[in-house]
């Protein structure tokens, strides 16, 4: 007679995997994850591209002026913005003899005046440099600058940063909308 070992009646089929109901449960959860993270993702994208222009404007700010005063010679910072973006050129010479491209193309100094360094925003970029001056000078002697000016980096969504250059070429950095880490202006 054929008796079954005590051991076989507890002996049950193991199923590795899952089914597809649980597929299609793990799939809705992480969907609803994904749609509530993506909107905060893409605003801290966002915010590290503002950060990171606002650094490198007043970055190229302090450089005008301690290269001015350490090569004994006025240099400026100058603007321009129109339809295919906005970029700032520092430079010697006058304020007219150096035009930044602001489509990313090179910069055109005329009358002897050299270009150090340019920086353009396309339309459409993650971030863009408006200026309420269209130069500003630095002077060699003490480092002050003329006039004064408020430069604005601002991002997509109108999230913005200042960069405030007082008239002894010092930068205050602040927030007209509460951008966490700059005090409100």
């Amino acid at each position: 007679m054929n008796t079954p070992s005590r051991n076989s009646r507890f002996v049950s089929t193991v199923r590795r995997g899952f089914s597809l109901v649980e597929g299609l449960i793990v799939l809705a959860v992480a969907s609803v994850i994904a749609g509530s993270v993506l909107p905060s993702f893409k605003a801290a994208i966002e915010r590290r591209h503002l950060e990171g222009a606002a650094a490198q404007l007043v970055t190229d700010v302090m450089y005008t002026r301690s290269l001015a005063v350490a090569q004994d010679r006025a240099l400026r910072i100058s603007f321009r913005s129109d339809a295919a973006g906005a970029c700032y050129v520092v430079h010697s010479g006058a304020a007219s003899d150096c035009r930044c491209a602001t489509g990313g193309g090179a910069t055109a100094c005329t009358r002897g005046a050299q270009a150090i360094k340019t920086s353009s925003f396309a339309t459409g970029s993650a971030v863009s440099v408006q200026s309420n001056v269209g130069s500003i000078v630095f002077h060699p002697l003490h480092g002050t600058s003329t006039p004064a000016g408020t430069l604005r980096v601002v991002g997509k969504s109108g999230a913005a940063v200042h960069q405030v250059v007082n008239i002894m070429g010092r930068v205050r950095a602040c927030t007209p909308n509460s951008v966490a880490g700059y005090p409100r202006c």
